[in-house]
């Protein structure tokens, strides 16, 4: 019996019930696994692909999320090189464990000082893939497991995000379709985290002035690949 286990065992006991009768427990797993599907907006279920990025990259933009849109993946080390001068940064960061950003070419930028792992308190910047890109409120989803350590999303000051052209999708019943296809139809696989990112961190809570990087990264900056060549 795990931890899930537990703690749902210790609100049936709080609640005075006991173990779900099998047709309630079967209809409720049939329900997760064919999850009704809510309204997206037109103004993203209506576009093509190009439509969609384009949306994506505008929405985005419009909550101070920086893009920069690259042809292949092998352009992505160069961008990132570029972004860090141009923000007076360091030429290091840490970067999620994940065999899709092991894949880019890292090695042509020698200068360019790359830490695979899970983010410390004296990390200035971090790299992370997504597992999508929704274009109807420029919003990136990320889930954890053990290529993708949740403490990249917060501790650094600075966050970029790989996104591939592919990745972006409509609305977010689209982006939780992902993740449950991704899990396979075991509710048991699904992400431990789950993060919603639109922009950068902030708060309007000091004198109603929005301020950024209050709870997470003050910077947040998607590399767009394009293409699906090298």
């Amino acid at each position: 019996m795990g931890a899930r286990d537990d703690i749902l065992g210790g609100i049936r006991r709080g609640l005075r019930r006991g173990p779900l009768p099998q047709e309630t427990q079967a209809a409720l797993t049939e329900r997760v696994a064919r999850h009704r599907r809510n309204l997206i907006p037109a103004r993203a279920a209506a576009l093509d692909d190009a439509g969609r990025i384009e949306l994506f990259v505008a929405m985005a933009e419009e909550v101070q999320t920086t893009v920069a849109r690259v042809t292949f993946e092998a352009a992505v080390p160069a961008e990132v090189t570029r972004y860090l001068a141009a923000e007076n940064l360091p030429a290091e960061l840490v970067m999620a464990p994940d065999p899709g950003l092991d894949a880019i070419p890292w090695h042509e930028r020698p200068l360019l000082r790359v830490r695979r792992g899970r983010a410390e308190p004296g990390d200035a910047v971090s790299l992370t893939p997504c597992l999508a890109a929704i274009a109807e409120t420029g919003t990136l989803m990320l889930v954890s497991g053990e290529n993708t350590p949740t403490t990249l999303n917060f501790l650094p000051d600075t966050h970029i995000v790989v996104v591939r052209a592919g990745q972006v999708v409509a609305g977010y019943e689209d982006a939780w379709d992902l993740v449950r296809i991704r899990a396979g139809g075991d509710p048991t696989a699904w992400p431990r985290t789950v993060n919603l990112i639109t922009g950068p961190s902030r708060t309007g809570d000091i004198e109603q002035r929005i301020q950024l990087g209050a709870h997470g990264p003050r910077r947040l900056h998607v590399v767009l690949v394009e293409g699906s060549g090298g």
